[in-house]
Order: structure tokens, then C-alpha cells, then sequence
């Protein structure tokens, strides 16, 4: 049994200086000592002075010698020969604080327990302070130097003084929420309670205040905070090495109070996350996702090319790298550098396929406890209930789908501590705090993912407006605070950000929109099941969707079905009724411009017509609109569970309509459980690549050339530029960038004429015409490049593009290291070593 959960030991072994009685006294005075013979003579005549001033009718005062080495003990027997209320309790070894006083407590007599400081560092005068908040219904009150009305004569160190007050924000949340004071050694208990609390408590250090205050919180007794004079006395016990030692007293606090539910859920959610991924962990550096398309490489190399600029102190936002010598706006891409720059140590010391793994496996467990964590703290009672609406949250479907290749929508953890930051800012408690924290927020949230925060306003939005239009009385109630919240939020939140959106909007290679065509749902992939859905069929998704990465809905029609009826049983909710409308606007706009008739080939115009070529909206897949009703449905099944779990079955029909309702959450559910991410063998490394060779050939400013040029659709050059340390660039590559006059966004680079001949060559495998205007054109590229060699991995039509590129250069290439290589190294197409065949 581990020491958190042991029995309470008994005090230890004390001697009295003389046998107390049973009977009953008003206060009691307890005064732990540990070596304060220079201190505890004055502080215990100053006690009994005023004590016999105030005339209290029955007292005694419990001196605790915590082990002393000094006279603290004779000084204590001194006074008590002459005041038989005053009493000696020894330990025979130094325990601790918390020790000490816990067995002055469960020796005292008193209706009333103080507990006060051998210094005396607040007075005793103040005792009436305190003794007021008692009179008045308070079960404790506790002196305080961080109210208003505190009055510090002598202050301490700075350093210490910064270093408490830290502790102290730290206790708040951690263990004792509402006490802005917990270590000030002057407090006044309710005595039975006291003896109550002292009697169940373990620690024996300084956190001894942390315990019974948080004892008292978590049974509901009304605790007093009261400003109080203090001054700080010379020759504190307390050592900086006390501090750590807190630190771990807390954290033992939290984890013996802890519902073990707390523990369980999150670990569930990871080992989903672990058994999902299960493929890529089991092959990590040769596995493949089979259904991550050119995504995999591309994230890798994000995460490569970041840790590098960070190890080299280079510009984050940008990199030549790919698309030499024009270069990559990072910002303007998901390089996610909210993770990717954290996570850079992790990069260089294992590699960015272990960023991959961790980031999506990580990244999905984290996105389901802190959704959880919001429907726990702000829908139902049931964590089971909560954990249902967090899984469905973080598994669904459409986040499945895009966890094949998409971190960034993938990885949502920030998105619910937006939306309780948001609600807290309506219910106005601290709404300084909570505008500044929600601009923080909003600002890594940036450098998560742009686009899925756009999703996420544009939900709340939705919600907002629903929620209006069902309870507006309570809409413009909070609608004040809410608004001022916003605007102090987005003042924390725009200089943070200035800089790298403006890098991204208007730096190098940035661009206005992307071009990606119309991509609406089909109505039909609302109903259906996706791939890796348990109740899925790959054809009928593939029908319905552009790609296995991109099934932004697929709930099936039992859970729509089971939504509809939810919002029906629970529409006396607003915030029902507000989810229902959410979802369903979402799940319309994301139908796209034009909606198709089922049955028909006519179409209806879609909503989307009137958001899709706003500022932002129009770089929008609009199909991922969909993906709002994810936590919306979500939180609609959390209530519902909930709502089951609490039912009492008062009779037989309604355990029927119990069981009815239970197995409806199943039918809809079960089908969705997602199923393992298959994976394939990783394509190996060229020998040239992956030994190095090709520093023999490409020298320092200059890029080695992939042939065909790297593209969204060709993609090994940038694993091969991983596995070379970043040691060369190339042209082309895959990213999105500018094309024409216009910028307009595109994925890759923006054509050149041999990157578009070889790409034909590629797909055709024949060989076009070579004449002196393509050479003409080669030689323009490979300066414009700045080539030093040309490389062919042979594939599929490595013949015909071994052709093309000879007839270009002129000169045959040589067969070295598992690749055809071509020098080029004067940059114009001339030959600089001897063909080989």
C-alpha cells in the first residue's frame, strides 16, 4: 500500500508537564517549537497577558516541542510553573511542522483551536479578528497578508516574498481554490472539526495548511479569510530546499484525493491512440500510413526543417530548402510550429518520424482528454457520460479520416480551452484574467492550425447565434461581457501575431488564396460510414469523397436519426437547441456551393455561396465544415448518457425506456468505432542520399536536382533530404505557394518549363520532341536552379526520363550509388565528368 493511502499514524509518543484533565475549555492556544529558546519566552508571556486581559473565561496554551536541541523545552516548564494553563508536549525526534501541530490538536480541549508561530509574526491581538468571523457562522478563519486590508510592517526578501506568492497562486489551483493566503501562521478552527481534520491528515511538513484547508473545502465548511497585521521575524526554518518539498506535498494531495475516474479516461484514450497507430509505432523509420498520400513525407519534413532553424538559430517562418532558390513560407503553411519548435529537441535526438508518431498519437489522446475535461466541467455529472462525449469528439469519423495525414486537424486539445475560456468570460468572475488567458490561447492556437480555428470560431458563432434565437434573455445578459472579454483578448492576441501573419500575408512567397475547386459533401456521405469506420466500405466512401484524408463527414444514419430525436427529447434545453441548430448549419454549409438533388442531376443553390469568397473562407475546403458538428454531437450524446446514468427506474416502463435508450446509443455508435491505421513499407533511401555521396557533387549554394522535379505528387526528395541531414536543396517540392502576377496560392511550385516537360515524360513514360528551344529553355532552368547534378531514381518510366534528361544535357549520366546521376555543375548543361553508362 503505498504511503498516501496508509492509515493515519498515531501522534507520536508526547509527555506532558503535567496530566491534563478532560474538561472542556473556549480556546485553545497551539504554539509548535522547534529550537526557539530566543523567541518562545516573550511570545508566551505576550499570549497569556492577553488572554487575561480579554478575560476569555476558560483557556490553555499547548507548546509542541517538535524535538528541540536547545532550551526550548525548560523555557516552556519555566512558564508553566507559574501558569498551570500553560502545557508541554514533547516528540522524541524533530518530525516536522504539520506533525507538531497535529499533536497539539489532537490533545487540545478547546471549543476554538488557534494555531499561531513561535514568532508571533502576526500579534495575538488579532485573535479577535479571526474570532469574529467564527461568531458569524465561519467554521475557520485564517489570517492573511494578501488582502486589501493586510497590513505588512516588515516585509520579507523579495525574492522570497515573489517565490510564496508563486506558491501560493499554485496552491489555489492545485488544492484550495478561493484562499489567496494559505501559509500565514495564524488561524482559528471550529475545535471539533479541527480535531476532526488533524485526525484523517498525513503530512508532517509546512503543506500541513494546504491539507486542512483543502479538508475543510472539499466537505463544504465555511472558511474565512481575514486581513491581518504581520511583520516578518528574523530566523525563519523555513529553507529554499522547503519549496520542492511543497511542491510534492501537493502533488500527493492531489493524487490521493483524486476520482480514479480521472486517471482511467485519459488512459483509455491514449491506449486507443496507441492501438490506432499501432502500425507506425510497430515500424517507426521504414512504416508508412498506406492512406497518407504525399502528407507523411511532407509533415516529416516540416518537423526536420524546423528543428533544424531552430538548432541553427535560422528564421522559423522560412526556408530554401525546398522550391530553390525561391524558398517556403513556413508560416503561410502547416508547418504547425506550436508543436513542431517545442518538439525540435525531440527531432534532433530521434529523428522526425518519432515527431510524427508522437504528434498524431499524442495529438489524438490529448484532443480527446481536453474535450472530456470541457463536457465534464460544464454539461453533465457523469465523467463516464463525459468521456463518451470526449471520445466521440476525438474518434469520430471525420477526425479519423484526416488523422491519416492532417495533424493539424487532428491535434485539437486548445480548442475547448477556448470555448471554457469563453464561458467564463460571460459569467464575468475574473474577466481580466480570463480575456488575457483567451488571448494566449488564441495565439498558439494560430501556430496549431489557422484553418481549424477558423472551424472553431465559425462554430461558436453558429452557436451563439442558436442560442440567442432560443434563450435572448439570456444572450444579452451576457453579450457585454463577452464582447469587452473579446477585445482585451484580441489586444493580448495581435502583437503576438503581427509579425508572423504578416510574414506569412506579405513576406516571401505568400499568397492571397488557394485554388482547390469546388469540394461540397455529398448529402448522401452524412448517412454513410467512412473507411475506417468499424461499419465502414471503402467503395461507397471512396463514391462520396475526394480521398480517404478528406471524409469530412460519414456519421452514418443511425446517429443522425438518434441526434434528431435527442434535440426533440431535450428541446426545453437552449443549449440543446443551440447544438441542433449548430450542427445542422454546419452539416448544410458544408454541402458546398451547390447542392445536388438526390436522384436528379439538377442542384440547389448552398448557403456556402454566401460565406465561400469571404476574406479566409475562400482558402476553405468547405467539406471540412462538417467537422463542426463533430463536438456538437458530441456534447448532444454526453447529455443523453448522462441523462440515462441519472435516471431513477421508478417502474418497469421506465427501465424499458432506459434500456431502449441505451441500446439506441449503441446502434448508432458501434458502427463508428474506428478501426487500426494500416501501413506499407517505406520506399528505401538512395545509397548516394543516405551515405553521403552526394556532397562529391553538389557543392555549398547549390541544389541537386530530382529528377522528375519533386511535386505534390512526387514526393521521395524530400525524405531524401531528411535522411541527408538538410544537407542540400532542390527545386520544386510540395507546399503551397504563389503563382502569377496575382499570388494566387497553389499546391507546389509555380511550372517551369523542364519541370513541366519532365512531369509529362513521367506520366507517359514517351518522349516528347528535343530540340534546341527545350535545351535553350534546360540550361535557363538549371541557372535559374543553380544545378550542380541531376539525379534519376529508376522507376516507373526511368527509361524514357533517363532518355529525356540525357538528350538535355547532352552527355550520358553514371550509375552510382543506386541512382543515374548527371554533374551539371557549371549550371548550364555542360558536361563536367566523363559520361558513364
Amino acid at each position: 500500500m503505498p504511503p498516501s493511502q496508509q492509515p493515519a499514524p498515531p501522534p507520536a509518543p508526547a509527555t506532558a508537564s503535567r496530566p491534563g484533565t478532560t474538561a472542556v475549555v473556549d480556546l485553545t492556544v497551539i504554539v509548535p517549537a522547534y529550537d526557539e529558546e530566543d523567541r518562545l519566552g516573550p511570545t508566551l508571556e505576550a499570549i497569556r497577558a492577553h488572554l487575561t486581559a480579554e478575560d476569555t473565561a476558560t483557556w490553555e496554551l499547548i507548546v509542541v516541542d517538535d524535538g528541540s536541541t536547545d532550551a526550548t523545552a525548560g523555557i516552556t516548564e519555566a512558564a508553566a510553573a507559574t501558569e498551570p494553563r500553560i502545557r508541554l508536549l514533547r516528540t522524541p525526534e524533530n518530525r516536522g511542522k504539520g506533525h507538531a501541530v497535529r499533536t497539539g490538536v489532537l490533545a487540545s480541549r478547546g471549543r476554538r483551536v488557534l494555531i499561531t508561530d513561535a514568532d508571533l509574526a502576526t500579534p495575538i491581538e488579532e485573535l479577535g479578528l479571526l474570532g469574529r468571523s467564527l461568531d458569524a457562522g465561519a467554521t475557520a478563519a485564517v489570517g492573511s497578508r494578501a488582502l486589501p486590508g493586510s497590513r505588512i510592517a516588515v516585509r520579507q526578501h523579495a525574492v522570497r516574498e515573489l517565490m510564496g506568492r508563486a506558491g501560493s497562486r499554485l496552491i489555489r489551483a492545485a488544492a484550495v481554490p478561493g484562499i489567496r493566503d494559505t501559509q500565514c501562521g495564524f488561524k482559528l478552527f471550529d475545535g471539533d472539526k479541527a480535531r476532526t481534520a488533524f485526525a484523517s491528515s498525513r503530512l508532517d511538513g509546512w503543506s500541513y495548511d494546504v491539507e486542512l484547508l483543502r479538508f475543510f473545502h472539499q466537505r463544504g465548511w465555511e472558511v474565512d479569510e481575514v486581513p491581518v497585521r504581520w511583520s516578518h521575524q528574523p530566523g525563519s526554518k523555513i529553507r529554499p530546499s522547503a519549496y520542492p518539498t511543497v511542491l510534492a506535498d501537493l502533488v500527493r494531495l492531489r493524487w490521493r484525493a483524486a476520482d480514479p475516474v480521472r486517471f482511467v479516461v485519459p488512459a483509455l484514450f491514449l491506449l486507443v491512440s496507441f492501438v490506432l497507430y499501432g502500425g507506425l509505432w510497430g515500424g517507426l523509420g521504414h512504416s508508412y500510413l498506406a492512406d497518407a498520400g504525399s502528407d507523411q513525407t511532407q509533415w516529416e519534413w516540416f518537423f526536420a526543417v524546423t528543428a533544424d532553424n531552430v538548432a541553427h538559430l535560422h528564421n522559423p517562418l522560412f526556408t530554401e530548402l525546398q522550391n530553390f532558390p525561391l524558398g517556403v513560407n513556413l508560416m503561410a503553411n502547416t508547418a504547425m510550429l506550436g508543436l513542431s519548435v517545442p518538439l525540435a529537441p525531440v527531432t534532433l535526438a530521434f529523428g522526425a518520424h518519432v515527431t510524427w508518431a508522437i504528434v498524431l498519437t499524442g495529438g489524438l489522446a490529448a484532443t480527446a482528454c481536453s474535450w472530456y475535461w470541457l463536457i465534464a466541467r460544464r454539461f453533465v455529472r457523469s465523467r463516464w457520460a463525459a468521456a463518451l462525449g470526449g471520445a466521440f469528439c476525438a474518434f469520430a469519423p471525420p477526425m479519423i479520416s484526416h488523422g491519416n495525414a492532417h495533424p493539424n486537424f487532428l491535434v485539437l486539445f486548445m480548442i475547448p480551452l477556448i470555448v471554457d475560456r469563453m464561458l467564463r468570460l460571460c459569467e464575468g468572475t475574473r474577466p481580466t484574467r480570463d480575456a488575457v488567458l483567451l488571448g494566449l490561447f488564441l495565439t498558439y492556437q494560430i501556430f496549431l492550425g489557422e484553418e481549424a480555428l477558423l472551424l472553431a470560431v465559425t462554430g461558436l458563432v453558429l452557436f451563439a447565434f442558436g442560442y440567442a434565437v432560443a434563450d435572448p434573455d439570456a444572450a444579452r445578459a451576457v453579450s457585454g461581457r463577452l464582447l469587452r472579454g473579446l477585445c482585451v483578448a484580441a489586444a493580448v492576441a495581435v502583437p503576438l501575431v503581427a509579425f508572423p501573419l504578416g510574414w506569412q500575408f506579405l513576406g516571401p512567397q505568400s499568397y492571397h488564396s488557394v485554388l482547390h475547386g469546388e469540394v461540397g459533401n455529398n448529402p448522401m456521405a452524412l448517412l454513410e460510414y467512412a473507411t475506417r469506420s468499424l461499419g465502414g466500405d471503402a467503395r461507397t466512401a471512396a463514391s462520396l469523397s475526394v480521398n480517404r484524408t478528406e471524409e469530412n463527414a460519414f456519421f452514418g444514419w443511425p446517429l443522425v436519426v438518434l441526434a434528431v430525436a435527442l434535440v426533440v427529447r431535450m428541446w426545453h434545453q437552449p443549449r440543446v437547441r443551440a447544438l441542433g441548430f449548430t450542427a445542422l448549419a454546419a452539416a448544410v454549409l458544408s454541402l458546398g456551393r451547390d447542392i445536388p438533388l438526390l436522384g436528379t442531376d439538377r442542384t440547389l443553390p448552398g448557403p456556402w455561396r454566401l460565406v465561400g469568397k469571404l476574406p479566409f473562407f475562400e482558402s476553405v475546403i468547405e467539406s471540412r465544415v462538417a467537422m463542426i458538428c463533430v463536438p456538437a454531437l458530441g456534447i448532444l450524446l454526453a447529455l443523453a448518457c448522462d441523462r440515462l446514468a441519472a435516471r431513477r427506474m421508478r417502474s418497469e416502463r421506465e427501465r424499458s425506456h432506459r434500456l431502449l435508450g441505451w441500446a439506441a446509443l449503441a446502434v448508432a455508435l458501434l458502427p463508428l468505432v474506428p478501426t487500426p491505421y494500416p501501413t506499407v513499407e517505406r520506399a528505401p533511401v538512395p545509397a548516394l542520399v543516405a551515405d553521403g555521396t552526394w556532397r562529391e557533387h553538389v557543392r555549398p549554394g547549390r541544389s541537386l536536382v530530382p529528377v522528375p522535379v519533386p511535386s505534390p505528387s512526387d514526393v521521395d526528395a524530400l525524405h531524401w533530404q531528411v535522411r541527408a541531414g538538410l544537407g542540400f536543396p532542390f527545386p520544386g517540392g510540395y507546399f503551397n505557394g504563389p503563382w502569377g502576377p496575382d499570388r494566387i496560392g497553389i499546391y507546389g511550385p509555380e511550372p517551369r518549363p523542364t519541370s513541366e516537360l519532365l512531369r509529362k515524360v513521367h506520366e507517359t513514360g514517351t518522349l516528347p520532341a528535343i530540340g534546341d528551344q527545350q535545351r535553350r529553355e534546360f540550361r535557363a532552368d538549371l541557372r535559374f536552379w543553380k544545378a550542380d547534378a541531376l539525379i534519376l531514381d529508376p522507376g516507373t518510366n526511368g527509361a524514357a526520363l533517363r532518355e529525356a534528361v540525357t538528350s538535355l544535357t547532352g552527355h550520358e549520366p553514371v550509375k552510382t550509388g543506386g541512382v543515374w546521376l548527371w554533374d551539371v555543375g557549371g549550371g548550364a548543361g555542360e558536361k563536367t565528368s566523363p559520361a558513364g553508362t
